[in-house]
């Protein structure tokens, strides 16, 4: 089973509470570990689509990865969701994919879906375990793409384009990968910024408290598993 978040903060509460194997492979640092008789490969991918497919890919081709969990922070493009508030992926899509000059719809490829589904078995256990933690979980569409977007017309278009309630730049590539081999995944993202909204605050302080509670959230989901 695969755990990945886009940056080592992400990932780091995991670390400190399970004993780990770890591997240097392809310029990232991998971690096995045996948990409640679950084999896990942990790791970060990095920031962006591409070191995000690559980390998935070779969760799957050489770690032998059948499920996938991955948790992270994005931005709000729907009002209403505030900075803490945590959400799971019905779909993702990639934002930035345009082949639209060909009269093709924005985010599509030959070949693949514009929006790849999330895991429905996934996204039940996860919101059984928000219940157990008292947690507001949501849900909704998460668009992702090369580019940190804090441009406001910007995160307009992405959400009239494709419904999206979040934005961040990993999900979908995710997706994407897990879509062509066959691997269920799952994606929750906690909100770090807000629509529309210019709220100054600690980040590297809501980091740690995100990953903190993304990481007993996971846990507690492949206890489920």
């Amino acid at each position: 089973m695969a755990i990945l978040g886009a940056m080592p903060e992400e990932i780091a509460p995991l670390l400190e509470r399970i004993e780990t194997k770890e591997i240097d492979y392809a310029n990232n640092k991998f971690y096995l570990a045996n948990y409640k008789n679950h084999e896990l490969i942990i790791a970060y991918s990095k920031i962006g689509k591409v070191n995000s497919t690559m980390s998935a890919t070779i969760m799957r081709e050489k770690f032998g990865a059948e499920v996938l969990l991955f948790t992270g922070v994005a931005g709000a493009l729907k009002t209403g969701l505030k900075i803490g508030d945590v959400l799971f992926a019905t779909k993702v899509v990639q934002h930035d994919l345009d082949i639209s000059a060909f009269g093709h719809p924005f985010g599509f490829v030959p070949g693949s879906p514009v929006f790849v589904e999330t895991d429905k078995r996934l996204n039940k256990i996860a919101v059984d375990v928000a219940n157990e933690l008292g947690i507001n979980l949501t849900s909704g569409i998460i668009a992702s793409g090369d580019q940190f977007v804090c441009d406001e017309s910007r995160k307009e278009w992405i959400l009239r384009t494709f419904d999206a309630a979040a934005v961040e730049m990993e999900g979908a590539s995710v997706g994407q990968v897990c879509f062509a081999l066959g691997m269920p995944f799952f994606i929750m993202r906690a909100i770090s910024d807000e629509a529309g909204e210019k709220a100054e605050f600690d980040f590297d302080e809501f980091m740690v408290n995100s990953a903190k509670t993304s990481a007993n959230f996971v846990l507690k989901m492949v206890d489920r598993l």
